[in-house]
């Protein structure tokens, strides 16, 4: 275990709006209670991963994602001494504003609010734990620590795209507290790798089990046949699958171990000896090193083409996508039958898509069949 605990997040710097300190809970802790108690993270557990939540009881989503993710994710930080509840918090709420039907649903309600502003679901994870979760008397929103704020607007670096996140969530109501040019806290950049890993592992897991794609296939990449290598004495009919978990636990274990070598070898380069040190510094920190990038590449590489490109798969998004552009056409002619309190909000393309992203892929397929 590395101590590099002075680049650690561990101090708050408060809330938007005041609070006072929890004697029983640290800052960070409440912020991943409050993602934890959430209407929104529930609905994860019906948000498609690739497979749609109907297609199987053992397939992921979104909500088992964000867990591995998490689980991922606190190793590191773990390992390397740094703000382990603040890395958990992150990665567990990163994919709240995710539409049903994974990145297809995205897709297609980006592009009905294409005039807009369109949708993005970072900024809408944004939306939702800063006004659309309604639980406290004293705030809209869950009111997290600055922190997380940080971590989850700049999931994936500095904010190119000010205007965008201006019309969306609205700059003044940050209160000049997050600087939107620098990357983000390094609990944050390992939040960000750290879905990388599991989604690239897991997908592997899915495509195998649904049967788009089988280890032979899979083992042209050197990277798992390296590993196969291992266990292909042991393999027998009956415990393929469990050859085929090993391989990806072996898999992960051997990203991670890249990550922590790399990221402590990207420190020590560019002698980060404080917090501001890694806010100043112009790239990320914890990245694969150069052997690892190409791995990586090659694994993504392989499931674009095998997985996500499958016409089964292909067939499924589409039909995915048909729901989300019938949906917002038929809300839109007449929202007050769907959306509550319709007259209050300024904006009723957003609020539709509000509406729209936060739907589960079953609820969205019951009111696509009543209103078809």
């Amino acid at each position: 275990m590395k101590n590099f605990i002075k680049l650690g997040q561990f101090k708050s710097n408060g809330r938007l709006l005041f609070e006072p300190v929890n004697k029983l809970r640290t800052p960070f802790q409440r912020d991943r209670d409050r993602i934890i108690h959430s209407e929104a993270f529930r609905r994860l557990k019906h948000k498609t991963q690739v497979f749609v939540n109907t297609d199987g009881d053992h397939f992921r989503t979104r909500i088992t994602h964000s867990i591995e993710v998490s689980q991922i994710a606190r190793t590191i930080s773990k390992y390397l001494n740094l703000n382990e509840e603040l890395t958990e918090t992150l990665s567990l709420a990163h994919d709240l504003g995710h539409t049903p039907f994974g990145h297809a649903g995205e897709d297609a309600l980006n592009e009905c609010m294409i005039k807009y502003g369109g949708f993005d679901h970072n900024i809408q994870t944004l939306r939702i734990v800063m006004f659309l979760e309604n639980k406290y008397l004293k705030f809209k929103g869950l009111n997290l620590t600055v922190e997380t704020l940080d971590g989850l607007i700049k999931h994936n670096g500095p904010i190119k795209n000010k205007l965008k996140l201006d019309k969306l969530v609205g700059l003044n109501n940050l209160k000049n507290k997050i600087n939107l040019n620098t990357y983000p806290s390094i609990e944050a950049q390992i939040a960000a790798i750290a879905d990388d890993i599991a989604y690239n592992n897991h997908d592997i897991q899915d495509g195998i089990k649904a049967k788009i794609f089988n280890l032979n296939e899979l083992l042209e990449i050197d990277f798992f046949r390296q590993i196969h290598k291992k266990y292909k004495s042991k393999i027998k009919k009956d415990n393929l699958q469990i050859v085929l978990n090993q391989i990806i636990r072996d898999s992960i274990n051997l990203m991670v171990r890249d990550i922590i070598d790399n990221t402590i070898l990207n420190i020590k380069k560019n002698k980060i000896t404080s917090k501001n040190n890694i806010y100043k510094h112009n790239a990320i920190l914890v990245d694969f090193s150069k052997n690892y990038k190409i791995i990586i590449n090659e694994i993504r590489s392989f499931l674009r083409i095998t997985m996500y490109n499958n016409k089964k798969v292909l067939s499924k998004n589409n039909q995915g996508k048909k729901i989300i552009k019938k949906l917002f056409n038929k809300i839109q002619k007449k929202p007050s039958l769907f959306i509550s309190n319709l007259n209050n909000k300024s904006d009723k393309q957003r609020a539709i898509a509000d509406f729209i992203s936060g739907m589960t892929d079953r609820y969205a397929i019951s009111v696509y069949k009543k209103i078809k």
